[in-house]
């Protein structure tokens, strides 16, 4: 049975009990403890049924890789399901429960399935689900989805909050290990700014419970010093408890932060996520040990060696009282050392070798009175919910049994893989290595950042180096090399401290225990523990033709489980290797994929949720503007006025009220919201000149110009008015919704495809309140605050000038969206709200009126202009609205040239702009489809055109519309059909679409 012993623990605090319950049941740990050394302390050796038969799993590793002991913890608004107990820190009133089971852990259903598995091999689902064809819907689905899943999803808010956290530095180390704290030493030392993170709560890695000599003292005190050490320095940053979690371009890394997991009632946030911005990125991830392949290795009570060893030296905690260890290399023997020197018993060791003579490690464990058995294997393990006993066989046999090991626990190792998922989330490339049977980082082919070089450097085991002294000399070496190319120099008396060396036997590749298993054992032999993936599914799948590595993987679903393959790749691609009579090699890997471990969606999320999810975005006037009326309308993250009732007035009396005043005398609209975006450089010209399909390069500094967007499809996304700053410098108006995301589509073709050009661009929509002042009286309010000529051969239309008003500095645009004569000011958003209530004082005698995005709207439709989101859609060019004026035939090339000539772009068939007009002086129904002759085939009225925008125009004093139209501008003065919704059809005659002022007086006078 597993239990606590007396000797060993050197992370508990033996002091503060600690109380928690599994399943109900309550139970006692130790301050220190993780959720698993404390079920195993109380003899929990079952803790989980795997997904497909529902087997009995127990606990295999001690960190990350663990596929099995995933739990439910906690409960309400701190529930959190398929949280791993080999990485849950202990504390008092932990609540836990076991997954994937009913109705008990102990007596479970589903385990039915493991009679089935003849009926259930990989890739069952793909074959057995297709027929016949009715049963889908009633029978295979409700049963999939009923059985699909691990854990429970949370039915309450989450309690807690989280935080996002961004952070710079020259180096940045992953891994507390000594390769991690030695590479993070030398780094500081050289006088770079370095960042030390390591993802448990202790410093040391592995090194503590291994052992060794570092400079004639104990490998703890050495790892001591160095935290002390490292502790004192200003440019050092040490964080524990801090994953890495993945590695992206341009030395940028995401870390994951538990920040009190251990302790729930701390106040703060519970997760953090680091945002790091490094120069460099030295991964020190260790490694992880691979477990053995044979018959019943998924069998509670079988445990990687170095976890069991883990167990009794960091928790003071016996996995059994007899444990069989079965190995292929010579770390395994440490295992069974620190078992024998903690007073338990080791039966035998089976090692799949046959060496010349014994190694340091071999002969330390006989000398304790180990029995050491070469070339023998496990055939078989016994047991249903814990190890009862071994079959021991010959590793060269068939698995023929030549004894049987009464015993509790088996401990196996197959060789250690360096961590190499962050060196590979972007691109760096791996290389096999035969001495340690594993693969490695290849050195000539790292990550490659923006110039060319490498910006990843892997240290210590995580590349391939696994003695302590080679561990600690690499890491050296890496931090010198990282900081010699990032400008450091490091002082020549610091060099790498010397550990004893202790010489090892090699290890001897053993991808199945024994050799030539026979069908029936390899049908009981796990790779994939969690997803139920055995060695003949891997075979089932080469022999299927499923030869890529990525396709065996799906079709089998090895690798796929909540651990991404962590115990479960190499052996999966050695024996589809084996299978395909290649190298592993050749077979190549599954791709690496950020994060290395799974993170919490809080985290992901941070402070963005509740009432900051998506926070509202407010003008200098909002306040002003919600005093005063305003209904508001979500235009992106925007709240804008839709019109300012009055008191007993309805939205369309407002609405009307607004447009007609706005006409007659004078109206204010916020226009803050509007995207400002400015480009600047040498280049800047060129570059307007690729975005708009207009010829920007020659507008003259004081020039405005009106200009249109289109993607690379050729598709219009956004339009507005470019003003010219000086020979350098100009600013991009764009729509409300647009501005965020025209920055960075600007961005983006700037980064990818006109990197060497120069000109660069910034976002200052919310650095400025813009004003527009429109309609007849729009001059004389501006000429009662002073300050500057607004006359028209002062400040012509498609003009803007840089002054002063009423004292407040401003730049103002001669621009119109509204056919009226009109101003747009721009003034600095602190003093938005003053100028606001300037002008309204100024405009009181002139019937100044504010109006909202709805008036806004019917202006511009009775002047034929278009609004981007109403008359586009995404599948609309400027072709088609009538804007060819507004594209270039100077230029040779701009962003949706080329995909504006394609044949369906030019098709005399697509829908044209053009006005409508009810026969009735009705308002015909937004988004109305046009009705032509006869049927589609599906027995549908043909569509010949749809609407696009529609109002009631109250200066027309009759319904006005926009709409796209088949042949539209060739076929004035017809009159159409429109169905409604309401049961009615509407009829509309093709008109113009500029109802108002078509030569455009009023906005010139």
């Amino acid at each position: 049975m597993s239990t606590r012993i007396a000797t060993g623990g050197r992370l508990l605090n033996k002091s503060n009990a600690v109380s928690f319950s599994f399943n109900g049941k309550q139970l006692r740990g130790y301050e220190g403890d993780t959720l698993a050394s404390a079920l195993l302390a109380n003899d929990q050796m079952l803790v989980g049924r795997s997904f497909k038969y529902h087997r009995p799993r127990g606990i295999v590793a001690a960190g990350p890789e663990e596929p099995n002991a995933l739990m439910n913890l906690g409960r309400g608004g701190q529930f959190e399901p398929n949280q791993r107990a080999t990485t849950t820190e202990l504390f008092d009133g932990l609540e836990a429960a076991s997954q994937n089971h009913w109705p008990s852990l102990e007596f479970d259903v589903g385990a039915i399935n493991k009679h089935l598995s003849r009926f259930l091999p990989a890739g069952f689902y793909y074959k057995m689900f297709i027929h016949p064809r009715p049963f889908w819907k009633h029978v295979y689905e409700p049963i999939i989805r009923h059985s699909a899943g691990l854990g429970k999803a949370p039915k309450e808010q989450d309690a807690d909050s989280y935080e996002h956290f961004h952070a710079f530095c020259d180096v940045l180390v992953i891994g507390g290990g000594v390769a991690g704290l030695e590479a993070a030493r030398t780094a500081a030392l050289a006088g770079a700014n370095v960042i030390l993170l390591e993802q448990t709560a202790h410093w040391g890695g592995r090194a503590p419970v291994d052992g060794g000599v570092v400079e004639d003292m104990p490998v703890t005190s050495h790892v001591d010093a160095l935290v002390a050490e490292l502790s004192a320095m200003e440019n050092v940053h040490m964080r524990t408890r801090v994953m890495g979690a993945g590695v992206y371009d341009h030395g940028y890394l995401l870390g994951y932060e538990s920040l009190k997991d251990h302790a729930p009632a701390a106040q703060g946030p519970r997760h953090r996520l680091w945002r790091i911005r490094a120069g460099h990125i030295i991964t020190a991830t260790g490694a992880i040990e691979r477990p053995l392949s044979f018959a019943g290795n998924d069998i509670p009570g079988v445990m990687l060696a170095a976890a069991v060893r883990d167990y009794v030296v960091n928790f003071g905690v016996s996995v059994g009282d007899r444990t069989v260890v079965v190995t292929n290399n010579d770390d395994a023997y440490r295992t069974a050392i620190a078992l024998v020197e903690a007073g338990l018993t080791v039966p035998a060791i089976l090692d799949a070798r046959v060496l010349p003579e014994d190694s340091i490690l071999m002969a330390r464990a006989k000398e304790l009175g180990v029995r050491v058995m070469m070339g023998h294997a496990v055939s078989s393990v016994k047991g249903g919910k814990r190890v009862t006993s071994v079959d021991v066989c010959s590793q060269a046999g068939e698995g023929a049994v030549l004894e049987t090991i009464e015993c509790d626990a088996v401990a196996m190792s197959g060789g250690w893989s360096p961590v190499v998922h962050l060196w590979s989330h972007c691109g760096g490339k791996l290389v096999w290595d035969t001495n340690l049977a594993s693969f490695r980082p290849d050195v000539n082919h790292p990550p490659i950042g923006a110039d060319g070089h490498g910006f990843v450097t892997a240290a210590g085991a995580a590349a391939g180096f696994f003695g302590l002294d080679d561990i600690l000399h690499d890491a050296h070496a890496a931090a010198d090399g990282v900081v010699t190319t990032l400008g450091f120099k490091l002082p020549v008396d610091v060099v790498s401290p010397n550990a004893d060396r202790q010489e090892e036997s090699p290890l001897a590749p053993v991808w199945m225990m024994p050799h030539g298993a026979n069908v029936k054992l390899r049908e009981k032999t796990w790779l994939d523990y969690q997803n139920d993936v055995k060695v003949s599914d891997v075979r089932l799948a080469a022999q299927e033709g499923f030869v890529s590595v990525e396709h065996t993987t799906r079709y089998t679903t090895l690798g796929m489980a909540t651990d991404q393959g962590k115990l479960s790749n190499i052996n999966g691609l050695a024996t589809l290797a084996g299978a395909l009579d290649a190298d592993i090699p050749t077979v190549g890997t599954t791709t690496f994929r950020p994060p290395y471990h799974p993170i919490s969606m809080g985290a992901i999320g941070g402070e963005a949720r509740g009432d900051v999810f998506q926070p509202l975005r407010r003008t200098p006037m909002h306040d002003w503007h919600e005093t005063n009326g305003a209904e508001w309308e979500p235009v992106g993250h925007w709240r804008r006025p839709y019109s300012y009732n009055r008191p007993g007035e309805t939205t369309h009396d407002a609405v009307m009220r607004e447009v007609t005043n706005t006409r007659t005398n004078m109206g204010l609209l916020d226009a803050s919201t509007l995207g400002k975006i400015i480009v600047k450089g040498p280049d800047a010209g060129k570059f307007l000149d690729m975005l708009y399909t207009n010829m920007m390069s020659s507008l003259k500094p004081g020039k405005c110009r009106y200009g249109l967007m289109c993607s690379e499809n050729g598709f219009l996304i956004d339009d507005g008015v470019v003003a010219r700053i000086d020979d350098d410098t100009f600013l991009c108006h764009t729509t409300t919704g647009g501005a965020e995301r025209i920055h960075q589509h600007m961005e983006e073709w700037l980064q990818t495809e006109w990197w060497d050009w120069n000109v660069y661009v910034a976002n200052v929509t919310e650095q400025y309140a813009q004003i527009a002042v429109v309609g007849p009286n729009a001059r004389k309010c501006l000429e009662k605050l002073g300050g500057m000529d607004v006359s028209k051969d002062a400040l012509g239309f498609m003009e803007w000038v840089d002054g002063e008003l009423g004292g407040f500095k401003c730049r103002i645009y001669r621009i119109s969206f509204s056919g009226e004569l009109s101003y747009e000011i721009a003034v600095d958003a602190g003093v938005g709200q003053a100028f606001w209530d300037a002008l309204m004082v100024a405009g009181h005698d002139l019937g100044v009126m504010p109006y909202g995005t709805e008036c806004l709207h019917i202006l511009r439709a009775e002047k034929g202009f278009i609004m981007i989101g109403d008359e586009t859609d995404g599948t609309v060019i400027p072709q088609d609205l009538g804007l060819n004026w507004a594209i270039s035939k100077k230029k040779e090339d701009y962003l949706g040239k080329r995909a504006q000539e394609r044949s369906h772009m030019v098709d005399p068939t697509r829908w044209k702009l053009v006005g409508l007009e009810t026969t009735d002086g009705s308002t015909l129904p937004d988004g109305a489809y046009a009705v032509g002759e006869g049927v589609n085939e599906n027995n549908q009225r043909n569509m010949i055109g749809r609407v696009t925008s529609t109002y009631h125009s109250p200066t027309l004093g009759k319904g006005i519309a926009m709409g796209l139209i088949l042949n539209g501008p060739d076929r004035m003065g017809e009159v159409l059909e429109f169905p409604g919704t309401d049961g009615k059809t509407y009829s509309a005659k093709i008109v113009d679409p500029v109802f108002y002022d078509k030569e455009g007086e009023k906005q010139n006078v």
